[in-house]
């Protein structure tokens, strides 16, 4: 925990090496730092990325996520789909949560990733942290790393943070404030576990908080309440690639914070432990996991919300449930609901809609809110960027995140080329360039 008392460490002034000068960085390479650094690279910019774990697709690889919940159309995230498919014929679809063509394969995603890194010619650099922005006056002109090869600085001409929580763009000064409005809680975070040893033929899918099934004279998502410690208790089953195999989102941390490392400790310990009474559980009450084991763990815990920037707009619910189309749409047909897991144990909490969400056209949003307020040569891209909480429960999930870096990605190529500030982009030459690749509004 933060101390309320600090002491400090004057440390001595010394030489970094530069490790590199480049036209667009991108900070982290889940979903959407590596839609970032596709597009960026594909505009024909010298693009660096840099990952501080060992491989790239954040929740989507290393963090096991089941599937890409939520959708979008047009462009970077339908490609990487077609390009990740293999074998989908025996594979079923999750109703409104997704079809089988959503469902991930870890392995060959991660191959699929790395092989579009280096057709675009983006330079990857992981197992390395981002530790601190180089500012000239309210401009971020490069960053401060952390690796094996000691510290070192790059600088680039635009800078794209799509670390999750935004950590450069917190440091250098963007304005921001934590989870609820009201209160600033956020939601949980979970471990994904891959179960193995599972009869799928007998199996019962269980993609949503509001979806369940008969178990004896009650239900399954009722009887887990009883059985499985709090604030863990919901049933929440996926399909996986592989043969006899699920993936389950059924562990819960809650009153954690992402941005501090002692409560992702925390976090990650209260998930493990819960892993013991999940698999007792299902091996003796539900129907195909009687001889089921435990078969993998992510390398990363799944931390769903944290930083919300405020930027040039700011997304809302109500652009969301009235299907805004905004004048300088950069994200368009997006479609998810407001998955708001409850903040405060297992389940879906009291403001969440799954399954009665109406709004079925999509939505649009703005590059603005991409944009923070009075940081410049910085873009956002993913979950931290400038929206509501509730708007946050709908664009946090990975398709949509991609294809904020798929349009991030352009925006930073085309600022580095024509050397002006992200804040100052002509709009319409993004939109042009995503038209081209089949962005709508």
């Amino acid at each position: 925990m933060e101390n309320a008392t600090v002491a400090f460490y004057q440390e001595p002034a010394r030489p970094v090496p530069i490790l590199s000068e480049v036209d667009v960085l991108v900070l982290g390479a889940g979903p959407a730092g590596f839609g970032a650094a596709v597009s960026a690279g594909r505009q024909g910019a010298k693009v660096l990325l840099v990952e501080q774990s060992g491989v790239v697709g954040g929740v989507a690889t290393a963090g096991l996520m089941s599937h890409w919940t939520g959708e979008t159309r047009g462009g970077l995230y339908e490609e990487l789909l077609d390009r990740s498919q293999g074998d989908r014929a025996s594979l079923p679809d999750l109703g409104i949560h997704g079809n089988a063509r959503q469902i991930i394969n870890h392995e060959l995603l991660k191959l699929v990733m790395l092989e579009m890194l280096a057709e675009a010619g983006v330079t990857l650099r992981l197992y390395t942290f981002a530790s601190a922005p180089i500012l000239e006056g309210n401009r971020v002109t490069g960053v401060i790393i952390e690796s094996k090869s000691g510290r070192q600085a790059i600088f680039a001409k635009t800078i794209v943070d799509a670390s999750g929580d935004g950590d450069m763009a917190a440091a250098a000064g963007a304005p921001y404030y934590k989870g609820r409005e009201y209160d600033g809680k956020m939601q949980p975070m979970t471990h994904m576990l891959k179960v193995g040893g599972v009869d799928t033929s007998k199996v019962r899918y269980v993609p949503g908080f509001e979806d369940t099934f008969p178990l004896g004279d009650s239900d399954v998502q009722s009887e887990a309440r009883k059985v499985i410690p709090y604030p863990a208790g919901h049933v929440l089953i996926y399909p996986s690639t592989l043969p006899g195999t699920v993936v389950l989102n059924m562990t819960n941390a809650i009153k954690v914070d992402g941005t501090n490392a002692d409560d992702l400790t925390r976090a990650d310990a209260v998930c493990r432990s819960q892993i013991g009474p999940i698999l007792n559980f299902l091996r003796s009450r539900v129907p195909g996991f009687e001889a089921c084991y435990l078969l993998q763990t992510p390398s990363a815990i799944g931390v769903r919300e944290t930083r919300h920037f405020v930027g040039e707009k700011t997304l809302n619910e109500r652009d969301i449930l009235e299907a805004k189309v905004f004048d300088d749409w950069a994200v368009t047909r997006a479609r998810f609901n407001f998955d708001v897991h409850n903040l405060e144990g297992a389940g879906l909490d009291e403001t969440g809609v799954q399954r009665h969400f109406r709004q079925q056209r999509g939505y649009t949003i703005p590059y603005g809110c991409f944009v923070p307020q009075k940081i410049d040569g910085l873009l956002l891209a993913g979950r931290c960027i400038s929206g509501t909480h509730m708007a946050h429960s709908s664009y946090r999930v990975m398709p949509i995140c991609l294809n904020m870096g798929q349009s991030v990605g352009i925006a930073a190529a085309l600022c580095a080329r024509q050397g002006v500030l992200p804040r100052n982009l002509p709009v319409g030459e993004l939109q042009q360039q995503l038209r081209s690749l089949g962005v709508e509004p």
